[in-house]
């Protein structure tokens, strides 16, 4: 403990400035101002600030694994404090997943943890409850040079930053290498053109559900809520003639017998194809990573979304780029710690553990040959859009999955395609659901 009770005055001038957040308002970082007093050859001594933050992360980064006695998040944490001898930091830890932040978090934002983790969904409702910091100054600026555009507009909201992005949250390609080579999955047609032969699906998809089936009308150029999904009073424009095209497109893919759907209810259908191989490819994400390699072995592939023609139309599939991310609780009493945890547990260094721990999709994969990686970082850049952060976006998801299941069904045809599309977008546009 000497070194907390030691501090170097040419430490002290060294140490990047920390950052301070706005609580709960719109004041930005202000950079600490850098030490002035004149470094002499004896050391100073400078008072150790001790600090107790609470942190709040998922059970599997708390449970004891092979060199985690205490788990992930404890160890993260520690060798934050070990690299910051100007602070003494106690931390105390609660289990609050990701996907439940909003709820736990906005019940009483004055209890809850200092530093927590959510799904950038959420980010609305975190907004609007004041139960975010918004950040600032240079660390923001860091966080902003280590991701992409797409990844950072995961934390925008209404032209603010509210967290630090660390794992990624969306869908991509797996498919069979012995069966589509690299070139071929570039292009979709290409792919359900393809004899694979008898009995064998090219291509499984989930299009009667709500989060893979924009991927086609943002492909052609169509937006929802503005340019770049932030302007809720901004209509989804599927409707057009471009979007049209597309619904018809969709009609005949699920007609289509090299074609299958894979409903929420059908979990696994596409991986025990895979294992009996009888499938070409399928669009799903990490989490299916596991059992899709051990159902292909040496056939295990992965590749960004590939182009599609509709009508006159050519474009590229886009998914949803999300994210998970750290937040800070502008109640906190010491910012600048809370605010340096975050970016900290943020970083290449914590999301690689994550990654060889638990299997966690690191957003900075520098120095990790995985294909899965590679497939998921040009998707993020190249045919990805960020899932939009307004309000109005809770009014498109059950006109959408009920829409795509009508698709599957055959009840959407080349006949009342535009009526059936208008009456969908409209819906949305209007928040109601599809009769």
């Amino acid at each position: 403990m000497k070194l907390k009770k030691m501090l170097s005055m040419i430490l002290a001038t060294a140490m990047l400035a920390s950052l301070a957040v706005g609580c709960g308002s719109t004041e930005e970082a202000a950079d600490a101002p850098a030490a002035t007093d004149e470094v002499t050859e004896e050391a100073a001594e400078v008072e150790v600030k001790d600090v107790t933050l609470t942190v709040w992360g998922p059970q599997e980064d708390q449970a004891a694994v092979e060199g985690y006695d205490n788990g992930i998040l404890a160890a993260m944490c520690e060798a934050f404090n070990e690299a910051h001898p100007e602070w003494n930091i106690t931390f105390e830890y609660g289990v609050c997943g990701e996907d439940v932040a909003k709820d736990e978090v906005t019940k009483d934002v004055d209890a809850a943890a200092d530093v927590y983790m959510y799904a950038n969904d959420q980010l609305p409702i975190l907004v609007e409850a004041g139960a975010i910091a918004k950040l600032g100054g240079t660390n923001l600026e860091a966080i902003q040079a280590a991701n992409s555009e797409s990844i950072m507009n995961t934390v925008t909201y209404e032209g603010g930053v509210y967290g630090v992005p660390y794992a990624y949250n969306g869908w991509f390609m797996f498919y069979d290498s012995s069966k589509f080579t690299a070139e071929e999955v570039k292009d979709l047609d290409v792919m359900l053109a393809k004899d694979l032969g008898d009995d064998v699906t090219n291509v499984c998809f989930c299009l009667g559900n709500s989060w893979y089936i924009p991927s086609f009308y943002y492909g052609v150029g169509g937006t929802m809520f503005g340019a770049d999904g932030t302007d809720g009073s901004q209509p989804c424009d599927f409707d057009d003639e471009k979007g049209l095209a597309v619904t018809n497109y969709l009609v005949d893919l699920a007609a289509n017998p090299k074609f299958a759907n894979q409903s929420n209810e059908e979990a696994g259908k596409a991986i025990a194809l895979f294992a009996e191989g009888k499938l070409g490819a399928f669009f799903t994400g990490s989490w299916d990573r596991g059992a899709i390699e051990e159902a292909l072995g040496e056939n295990f592939a992965c590749a960004q979304l590939p182009s599609f023609t509709a009508g006159e139309y050519t474009g590229t599939m886009k998914s949803y780029a999300g994210s998970k991310a750290l937040g800070v609780n502008p109640t906190c009493e010491n910012m600048d710690v809370a605010v340096a945890l975050a970016a900290y547990l943020g970083s290449a260094e914590c999301q690689k553990i994550r990654y060889e721990v638990r299997g966690v999709v690191p957003l900075d994969s520098t120095g990790i040959d995985d294909v899965m990686l590679s497939a998921i970082t040009d998707t993020v850049n190249n045919t990805s859009v960020a899932q939009p952060l307004v309000t109005a976006m809770n009014n498109w998801w059950s006109p959408a999955e009920a829409f795509g299941k009508a698709i599957v069904a055959g009840e959407v045809t080349h006949e009342n395609a535009a009526e059936k599309l208008a009456t969908f977008v409209s819906n949305v546009n209007e928040g109601s659901s599809l009769e």
